[in-house]
């Protein structure tokens, strides 16, 4: 009887703890510069992909059980041989990827802009490793998807242009689709018109984008951007019986903006949209979607983030973040974490040390390619990198190594080992929005005196500034801190480690914002060494990389 009693409760505590079990979700779920997101959900598993335009490797894989615990485990392009994007702009290179899986392989979709257009890549293991593109000649436009019918067929949909290539407005864009061979990877018969323009053609909506097709209750859903990617984005939706169309939108759209709150509210979430629903482990929809968090105005360095809002449906048509007007910093939802091993964090404040010991970080970025002959990883020198002559500020392949500014607030140090040998060598932390926006925190030499130096670009002169400059006496080990205070920067400078000396304070920090800068990309922190044009065999040692984020709405 003692037995029956205690089994009996402890079948009790267990629904009980189904019943009430609660994770608390902080946004954004994918802090920094991780836009246009794209999520599929395998059995009990998510997987979710994001643009990285320029940077190599090429559009990181993330893996969760929880839509909480994102862990990186791969990139979906990381060897040269699949494509590089030297020539490229920061902000050009792969715009949206898309993400499926069906029948045990996973399938990548996405564009090149500028050059060979859209591709398609799979893979048994989104972990990879991923093939080689096979290009779509046929999809002319950008952000192409798959949708997986029940009866075995398969339709690619993108933004195209307006019909016969005549806009009747700026922005007037289309959403259009094939039919696609998915076992062959390539499209079958003829293009078809899904949408023109957007939801409503007579208020001239602008650049619907980053469409995507999905099944729900024998109706085919549209589900896209519109609005342009900046402070007027949103999210509709349109659906019909059949996946070709006719598409008929929602008369409440848009089911996700921010455009009309005030701009003038406290810790405002702003640009949101480009969002893609998925079924959550509790067996009810989220939405996962690009947005920003601005520290003034429309002035955000941390780029487009990856945010999450509950989904509720109402007559059948889907409504992002029903119970609120504002995206909100925290979320409860019913049902159970699922934390993972050995995963750097995401969301929230927290501290980590990178170090250089045999492998790197997927998370870290290069500029357009990879080439190994110029850095070594070991457990005594850390990260050794050779001064190459290329710069930041030119479309090549600099000695770069870079993470996403994550936070407002916070700050970049590291243990920086060398002697320039002339002042053209130079080597220390960049803070990088793109080839004419970045600050460069160095060691150098100047009139034969070891020196720490602050530049700044200069754009569109591929030239650079001096801001700030301190003799020291010669040592073999420096260290270098970029402390960032949202619309400022602060930099700092030690002989003996946690001796912080301020080199200067205050430096404007919106020349790194999206709104001056221009472009799709948000803020890197990036260990960097030239010697600027000029050939040398001089070498930096970096130690290790310490990260520190400490934002205000996490409290």
């Amino acid at each position: 009887m003692l037995l029956k009693k205690l089994f009996a409760t402890a079948i009790t505590l267990f629904i009980a703890q189904l019943l009430y079990a609660q994770i608390n979700i902080k946004n954004p779920v994918l802090a920094g510069f991780y836009p246009d997101p794209s999520v599929t959900r395998v059995e009990n598993d998510f997987y979710l992909v994001n643009s990285t335009f320029s940077y190599f490797p090429g559009i990181p894989v993330f893996h969760s059980k929880d839509l909480k615990n994102w862990k990186q485990i791969g990139n979906v392009i990381n060897r040269p041989e699949q494509m590089n994007f030297m020539g490229d702009g920061v902000s050009r290179g792969l715009f949206a990827p898309s993400i499926i899986h069906h029948e045990g392989i996973y399938y990548v979709t996405c564009t090149l802009i500028d050059r060979k257009g859209n591709f398609v890549v799979t893979a048994k293991n989104p972990a990879g490793p991923w093939s080689d593109p096979t290009w779509l000649p046929e999809v002319k436009g950008i952000d192409p998807s798959l949708f997986f019918d029940n009866d075995g067929k398969c339709y690619i949909v993108y933004n195209s242009d307006p019909p016969e290539n005549r806009p009747l407005y700026s922005g007037h864009r289309t959403i259009r689709a094939y039919e696609f061979d998915y076992k062959n990877l390539k499209v079958v018969g003829e293009e078809k018109l899904l949408v023109n323009g957007g939801v409503d053609i007579s208020k001239k909506p602008e650049w619907i984008e980053g469409p995507h097709i999905f099944k729900r209750n024998n109706w085919y859903y549209l589900c896209a951007a519109e609005g342009g990617t900046s402070v007027n984005h949103s999210q509709v939706i349109l659906r019909s019986k059949k996946p070709m169309g006719p598409y008929i939108p929602y008369e409440n759209n848009p089911i996700l903006t921010q455009r009309h709150l005030d701009p003038d509210r406290k810790n405002p979430i702003t640009s949101a949209g480009h969002a893609e629903l998925v079924e959550g482990p509790d067996g009810k929809t989220y939405a996962l979607f690009l947005a920003v968090r601005p520290y003034e105005g429309d002035y955000y360095n941390t780029g487009r983030e990856t945010f999450i809002a509950p989904v509720e449906w109402k007559s059948d048509w889907p409504i992002i973040n029903p119970n609120h007007e504002e995206i909100q910093y925290n979320y409860q939802f019913g049902f159970k974490e699922a934390k993972q091993k050995n995963v750097l964090p995401q969301s929230g404040n927290f501290t980590y040390r990178t170090t250089f010991e045999k492998t790197l970080d997927p998370s870290l970025l290069f500029l357009r390619t990879l080439d190994t002959s110029w850095f070594r990883l070991s457990k005594k020198d850390g990260l050794s990198m050779k001064l190459k002559p290329e710069t930041c500020m030119d479309k090549g392949h600099p000695a770069f190594i870079a993470k996403r500014q994550q936070h407002l607030h916070g700050s970049v140090s590291t243990a920086l080992t060398f002697q320039a040998d002339k002042k053209n060598e130079q080597a220390g932390l960049l803070i990088f929005q793109n080839e004419d926006h970045f600050y460069f925190l160095s060691k150098s030499v100047s009139e034969g005196k070891n020196v720490i130096q602050l530049h700044t670009s200069k754009p569109k002169t591929k030239t650079t500034d001096l801001i700030e400059q301190v003799t020291i006496p010669k040592a073999a080990t420096v260290y270098l801190k970029i402390e960032a205070n949202g619309s400022y920067y602060n930099f700092y400078y030690a002989l003996k480690s946690n001796q912080w000396q301020l080199l200067k304070a205050n430096v404007d920090g919106k020349l790194l914002s999206t709104k001056v800068a221009g472009g799709f990309v948000g803020v890197l922190y990036a260990l960097y060494a030239t010697s600027n044009g000029e050939n040398t065999e001089n070498t930096a040692k970096f130690k290790w990389l310490d990260y520190k984020g400490n934002d205000t709405t996490y409290k």
